[in-house]
């Protein structure tokens, strides 16, 4: 199949699942807001493939609906455990806490915000990497060959990716 054909199919496909691929996204998170904004950067995403990759995708439609699901229970996750997923491994304790009052979900929301703009200025693919190991909980081994790399280079890239956001966390001051 020639790459604009499968491009072109793939979109058709996304078109077609859109509501689908929406209930999928507000099952996982449910808000219909965040869901169109997953669904939004799921089409992105596709977008992204179809310049990138060559080869058709052999089930489009099970391809769309991981990564709607992918993307909604990353923001998900994201959103619930902003203060604990950066947690050394070795702690084994739970370190979130339900908010209890407005500084409470004051300091939540810059935590996340930080947290967020250093993932922002991470490197594509060791963002992914970070983001399917600590928000998907793929392991290392299943993420090396989602992204086509060693597993050694996912390990490098999960500890970058987690360097840089607890610099980013360090370098601001308690508010």
């Amino acid at each position: 199949m020639h790459h604009a054909t499968a491009a072109t199919g793939l979109q058709q496909h996304f078109i077609g699942q859109r509501q689908r691929l929406r209930e999928a996204a507000q099952r996982i998170l449910g808000c219909p807001y965040r869901a169109d904004d997953v669904v939004q950067d799921a089409y992105l995403k596709i977008r992204e493939v179809q310049e990138q990759d060559n080869c058709a995708i052999r089930q489009p439609q099970a391809y769309l609906m991981r990564i709607v699901r992918n993307l909604a229970i990353d923001r998900h996750r994201r959103c619930r455990f902003e203060s604990d997923v950066f947690a050394e491994e070795e702690a084994g304790e739970d370190i979130h806490e339900e908010a209890q009052g407005p500084e409470a979900i004051a300091i939540g929301r810059q935590t996340l915000a930080l947290v967020s703009q250093a993932l922002d200025g991470l490197p594509a693919r060791t963002r992914r990497a970070f983001e399917l190991y600590r928000l998907t909980g793929l392991s290392q081994r299943e993420i090396a060959a989602e992204l086509g790399i060693s597993v050694t280079l996912v390990n490098f890239l999960i500890r970058d990716a987690q360097a840089s956001c607890r610099q980013c966390l360090a370098l601001t001051p308690p508010p």
